[in-house]
């Protein structure tokens, strides 16, 4: 009664040694009959798999018994789709795999998924480092066991075809391909889902192309918990801008069908469209289910009479296209293959070492070579009369936007997006005339959705394209994370290297806007960020910096497919002044030469006394750059290194370098609790020798308030002079 895999696997071969008899198949006159027997042999396949690798995990041999039985009518889809049409993948779509795997000659299914099954290092897509679907030939971006996240950069890749047309420009994928997205009945309801469909009605809505696909795999539950009856059909049959179709996905000449004319629309008008396809879930959740707790025996069975692989036995029989016996040597001929095959890949190496184990975590393989430098003519041209400007000092918000000038004229791959960056030029004026200088084709609004822009980038890198997304706020970036931690951060690792998706994502945020108050204007934490394997988290404290550090991100997500975070101190957009009104000591000249960068790692050394390093970075910079004039006057000149760099951090050449003084003093404008001060403490307990007497002071763990009293809880000037004199024993 449990082992409901031995169940379902003897049935079908009762049904077909038995010889049953039936009167319930689908007419398949008109479609091809090899067609249909090819599709079955992917369907059985997929079937054989499944039970194979819970087999081999009962030995101890595999590792991950999610499987796609009841879903293999996605062969359907796999045989109707191109090649080229990128798919972004539900976890039960092995079948997919397989049929896609036929219009690439040379490729081997069975022992490339074989392989991902028992993590092996030889797993094409993952190089053993978890079970996915995927391969890089068969443009199947690897997908772990992700529900919805997979939705929003979906949108981004379908963006791009367009897009790539419109700049003359020749992406991964053909002008007219288009894209596949599919997904579970259960996972329509997760936000990723819910908002990369509202994405996609708001993107079609305006007559804008989206060739895209989504598939919604309906076998009515998740899990445990049942989905309503129709709750997928009545939830987007009335779209305003997704045209809706449905199919038996059980019923392979249906599917034929329907598939084809959802491809033949979305292919032909450019738009998208959503198809339902009924499914049924068989062999529970994964291998660990067990499903008899949630379901009753008879609605276990119920769904197991609804086996596509008998309904589409059915139909090869009822035509008189093969035989009871003739399907049962093909599925006993599959299964000594797969047996055959299986007893090879057992042996194979797994993973047995750490470094082979995070190689793939940071891209390293140099993707294309950077473009031309721009001539002097084509920049005057499009600076116009601000050329000339470029001699005297600006703040960083007028930096930023130059260093974006030469950015988007350099890089004819690079789009800035974002809410209200192009003609409004963004909240703070930094992406100002971008868009009537490079065109509304590389600098575009967004809607209101920092999941649908992260899941934009994401898409739009996959086609070529060198994204810069806007987040406008760093608190903002919360309701996105799982973009950048969970899809972006990670294709690189699971892919062993094959794949990339580098971007710059600029985020506003840090402390100390005067008038703005609460977490969502004026966020002081980082720590999202710094627990994120291989991303670069740039933050300068100047303009001149910015655009150094800009140039080396573009250049590292250009070149090498890096996931760069720039973090835009908001409060230092307008500052002119350092020490006294009109002193413009913290304006900068544009450093002209496009040659010119700061590379990764290097920190700013404003030098002083050995006796005290004031060890900073954005905000806290500014701050102990005023410290060090107060503290001038009492005879102490502290050095203030400037990090700059705070992922990934030069710690060798750091720890080298604090090694040289007797104290030093962290400050941190972050919260205290989680923040960089923590790490910097221990980089000094561990590596520096001899060892400084080190203290930190930070902002306090809370949101910050409005107004004057958000500097009661901020790290100011003057804290940095008292914690200074503390920790050298002088008087306050």
């Amino acid at each position: 009664m449990f082992d409901r895999a031995k169940i379902i696997d003897t049935s079908f071969r009762n049904f077909l040694s038995e010889k049953t008899p039936f009167n319930d198949f689908s007419d398949a006159f008109g479609y091809d009959p090899l067609i249909i027997i090819d599709i079955f042999e992917s369907q059985l396949i997929s079937r054989l798999m499944d039970i194979k690798a819970r087999k081999l995990r009962s030995q101890g041999k595999s590792f991950y018994t999610i499987g796609s039985s009841g879903h293999e009518g996605m062969a359907v889809v796999g045989e109707i789709s191109r090649l080229t049409d990128m798919a972004f993948l539900h976890y039960r779509d092995a079948a997919f795999q397989v049929q896609r795997s036929k219009k690439h000659h040379g490729h081997t299914p069975l022992h490339d998924l074989l392989l991902s099954f028992c993590a092996s290092s030889d797993d094409p897509i993952s190089g053993g480092r978890h079970k996915v679907l995927g391969h890089k030939e068969l443009f199947i971006p690897p997908q772990t066991s992700t529900i919805a996240s997979h939705l929003p950069k979906a949108i981004g890749a379908a963006l791009s075809i367009n897009k790539n047309k419109k700049l003359g420009l020749k992406g991964n994928l053909p002008e007219d391909a288009v894209i596949l997205c599919t997904f579970g009945d259960a996972s329509l309801n997760h936000a990723s889902a819910q908002t990369a469909l509202n994405c996609a009605d708001w993107i079609s809505y305006q007559n804008l192309p989206l060739p895209l696909v989504f598939i919604c795999e309906d076998n009515g539950i998740g899990i445990s918990v049942r989905t309503p009856s129709d709750w997928v059909k009545n939830s987007r049959m009335n779209s305003p801008a997704i045209k809706y179709f449905e199919c038996d996905g059980l019923d392979v000449i249906e599917s034929l069908k329907v598939v084809n004319e959802v491809f033949e629309y979305s292919r032909q008008s450019r738009r998208p469209s959503f198809l339902r396809m009924k499914t049924v879930r068989l062999m529970g959740h994964a291998g660990s289910d067990i499903e008899n707790v949630y379901r009753s025996h008879k609605e276990i069975e119920i769904s197991e009479l609804e086996d596509p692989l008998l309904k589409t036995t059915k139909t090869l029989i009822g035509n008189q296209i093969l035989s009871h016996e003739e399907i049962l040597n093909l599925y006993l001929d599959l299964e000594k293959r797969i047996d055959r095959i299986a007893n090879e890949v057992i042996l194979k190496a797994r993973l047995t070492c750490p470094e082979a184990i995070v190689s793939s975590v940071v891209p390293i393989k140099e993707i294309r070579s950077l473009p031309p430098i721009p001539s002097e003519e084509s920049r005057k041209k499009i600076f116009g009369n601000e050329w000339d400007q470029m001699k005297v000092g600006q703040p960083l918000a007028k930096m930023i936007n130059w260093g974006l000038n030469d950015i988007l004229l350099q890089y004819r791959d690079s789009v800035i997006f974002g809410e209200d960056v192009a003609r409004k030029g963004g909240v703070y004026n930094i992406t100002a005339n971008l868009e009537s200088r490079f065109g509304k084709n590389k600098v575009f609004n967004s809607l209101l959705d920092e999941t649908s822009i992260l899941g934009t980038a994401i898409g739009l890198a996959h086609n070529g394209l060198l994204p810069i997304p806007e987040i406008q706020f760093l608190a903002y970036f919360h309701n996105a994370e799982d973009q950048l931690r969970g899809e972006a951060a990670t294709l690189s690792y699971f892919s062993n290297g094959q794949y990339t998706n580098g971007m710059v994502i600029r985020i506003a945020g840090l402390g100390y806007q005067k008038g703005f108050g609460g977490h969502f204007h004026n966020d002081n934490s980082l720590t999202i960020f710094r627990d994120i394997p291989g991303i670069i988290v740039a933050c300068p404290s100047n303009g001149r910096d910015a655009v150094l550090m800009m140039r080396t991100c573009v250049e590292e997500a250009y070149r090498y497919g890096r996931i760069c975070v720039f973090i835009e101190p908001i409060a230092l957009y307008p500052i002119r002044d350092l020490n006294v009104p009109g002193d413009g000591l913290w304006n900068t000249e544009y450093p002209r030469d496009l040659k010119e960068k700061i590379p990764l790692g290097t920190f700013h050394i404003e030098a002083g006394d050995k006796e005290l390093c004031l060890l900073t970075y954005g905000n806290g910079y500014y701050l102990s750059r005023q410290a060090r004039e107060i503290l001038s006057s009492k005879g102490i000149v502290p050095t203030v290194i400037d990090l700059r760099w705070l992922a990934p951090l030069d710690e060798k050449s750091l720890s080298d370098s604090l090694s040289q003084y007797t104290n030093i003093l962290i400050v941190d404008e972050c919260r205290k609790t989680g923040s960089l001060s923590e790490g910097l403490i221990t980089l000094m307990m561990e590596n520096c020798s001899p060892l400084p007497k080190i203290k930190r002071i930070c902002s306090l763990d809370t949101f910050i308030p409005l107004a004057d009293a958000a500097n009661l809880v901020l790290v100011q000037a003057q804290d940095i002079v008292d914690a200074s004199l503390s920790l050298l024993g002088r008087k306050l």
